[in-house]
């Protein structure tokens, strides 16, 4: 089971920190905090740079505690948020297939995500090696990284957004 864990964390953690290197440095081929902050802009943010930087940061950061295990259940809340946002601005209207532009990667990572907080990071982690992962980790945890993580998701999208698309149309809310 250790290797099994090592092997999600770190396919999913560098896969999720390298996304947020491209939002944050405009490496592997992404924008950099203009371009990302342009897409969010198109969203409705209003402060699109600051949730370019916080959406860059939460997948490199939660992306790389995850790689390492450390300090798991943050990490996988990281994750969780910025899925979950994805999920609720871009991916959901589109339905479940990544090849229409769905949702399915998303739903993947945060399913990984949950499951390595739930399960612990296993035995190759700085949390074992820490002592920290028995008390990190559990059913509880992870359903506490969901909900909180919903919960920030739709505050976020609640207050941090001047309008929202329907259908392709842009309703302002005041």
């Amino acid at each position: 089971m250790a290797y099994g864990l090592l092997l999600i964390r770190l396919v999913f953690g560098l896969t999720l920190a390298a996304h947020g290197s491209q939002k944050l440095f405009g490496w592997f081929g992404g924008e950099g905090p203009r371009g990302t902050a342009g897409m969010f802009e198109k969203l409705g943010f209003r402060q699109p740079l600051a949730i370019a930087v916080l959406a860059g940061l939460a997948e490199l950061g939660g992306g790389l505690l995850l790689a390492l295990g450390l300090l798991t259940p943050l990490g996988a809340f990281a994750l969780v948020v910025v899925m979950l946002m994805a999920i609720a601005t871009v991916h959901w209207a589109k339905g479940f297939w990544g090849t229409a532009g769905g949702y399915e990667f998303n739903l993947a990572i945060i399913a990984a995500a949950l499951a390595v907080a739930a399960t612990g990071p296993g035995r190759f982690s700085l949390d074992n090696a820490a002592g920290w992962a028995g008390r990190l980790s559990g059913p509880w945890w992870a359903v506490g990284i969901l909900v909180a993580g919903a919960i920030v998701s739709l505050v976020t999208l609640g207050v941090g957004r001047t309008h929202t698309l329907h259908a392709g149309r842009a309703t302002h809310s005041h």
